[in-house]
């Protein structure tokens, strides 16, 4: 899509350029060439580090964006938000806060309609609400006059030499701030705090603690993205009541941590977009006191799953974990201390009806992978419809 909206805009506002489209699905070899073209716009999916872009780079290729172009061009303010985990809840509530209060607000970036894609419709008076990654930010030349920086931890090891390269495309957001700019980041978070050292902007610390937030979504983790929200929009100007009313009111978004119904007394909660072992972690504390059935499982991303193995051993309430997916095994080996354990090789659906059997009236069952999907589905968001499907067909 990203790709789609950056070629319609240039057709349209560089009409005497010579544009090629490269795509990996209608050549193989789409990126051999890139030494006979002048400037070369990466889209997201395709890594910064390929060798085939290095050596372009090498003999004097320019390569930009579209995350890139979007800076260049944007009217009005822009407001970037970036972290492991937490973007897009936090990136779309900043909207619907902005939006409840009455301002011209857009949504763009790796959530809502492509970044390019809204350039024509910005004005003086727009603010623009971007979800930036990794991959976005990855080879960035501006930053956004208003960065929120979440908690930062590793992952997607499986593009990056190591966690060192992959926090170091997280300063994009802030290392071309000017004085006249700002930085919110999280003040228990040091991998946060090194981010907004980048900056030559004002740097505010957000203390999650520190806020009382109405929200209805669970966990610890969306009391820290919507204190962020917060934090960001007060800056703005909203008034207090916006805010906590449309925090209050917020619903959260798809495959994050999300109700999906009660069978038989047991509620089932899909976290499909659950990609790595913290956010697993997250998961499990955010029902304390439950008795609680965990599935996770999927495509490996590199990551260590120790730090699960450390907090399902301190989880009183665990009544089983089930592991499922290509690298169910190297999370056994991690959950080492941790019982019962049982390891499935079938599909998500015996894997739910196993869950469901072993669980009572009363307890919840967490979807949260912790992996890609890549093993058995597309991406997390076919993962998480095929959850929800098998869920509400089990016979109440």
């Amino acid at each position: 899509m990203e790709g789609q909206a950056l070629l319609k805009y240039l057709k349209k506002h560089d009409q005497k350029a010579d544009i090629t489209l490269l795509d990996q699905k209608l050549d193989p070899n789409y990126l051999s060439n890139l030494e006979q073209f002048d400037l070369v716009y990466r889209s997201p999916g395709v890594l910064y580090n390929l060798p085939e872009i290095q050596k372009a780079i090498r003999k004097g290729v320019k390569f930009s964006s579209p995350t890139n172009l979007f800076f260049e061009k944007a009217k009005g303010k822009v407001i970037g938000i970036t972290g492991t985990k937490g973007k897009g809840t936090t990136t779309k509530l900043i909207y619907e806060i902005l939006k409840s209060a009455g301002l011209e607000v857009y949504l763009g970036g790796n959530i809502g309609e492509p970044a390019t894609g809204l350039l024509d419709q910005l004005t003086d008076n727009s603010i623009t609400v971007l979800e930036l990654s990794n991959v976005q930010l990855w080879d960035v030349k501006h930053s956004p006059h208003i960065a929120g920086v979440l908690g930062i931890f590793p992952d997607h090891l499986d593009w990056h030499k190591n966690f060192r390269e992959y926090l170091g495309t997280k300063f994009g957001i802030t290392k071309f701030q000017n004085a006249n700019d700002f930085v919110f980041y999280m003040q228990d978070d040091k991998f946060s705090k090194k981010v907004a050292k980048k900056s030559k902007g004002q740097k505010i610390a957000v203390d999650y603690r520190s806020i009382k937030i109405p929200l209805t979504i669970p966990g610890e983790h969306n009391r820290k993205n919507a204190a962020m929200a917060a934090a960001i929009c007060a800056h703005v100007g909203v008034k207090p009541e916006i805010i906590l009313e449309t925090i209050k009111n917020y619903k959260g978004l798809p495959y994050r941590l999300t109700k999906v119904d009660t069978k038989k007394g047991i509620t089932y909660y899909n976290d499909s977009a659950s990609t790595n072992p913290q956010t697993v972690c997250a998961a499990v504390r955010a029902f304390p006191e439950k008795q609680k059935i965990l599935i996770t499982g999927g495509s490996d991303k590199g990551l260590d799953y120790k730090p699960l193995g450390d907090t399902l051993e301190n989880e009183k309430d665990i009544k089983l974990v089930i592991l499922y997916g290509a690298n169910r095994q190297k999370i056994k080996d991690a959950l080492e201390k941790v019982t019962p354990i049982k390891v499935i090789s079938g599909s998500l659906k015996e894997v739910i009806q196993l869950a469901s059997t072993q669980a009572s009236e009363g307890d919840i069952v967490i979807f949260s992978p912790g992996s890609a999907s890549f093993d058995m589905f597309a991406n997390y968001k076919e993962r998480g419809e095929a959850f929800d499907k098998i869920v509400k067909n089990i016979k109440d």
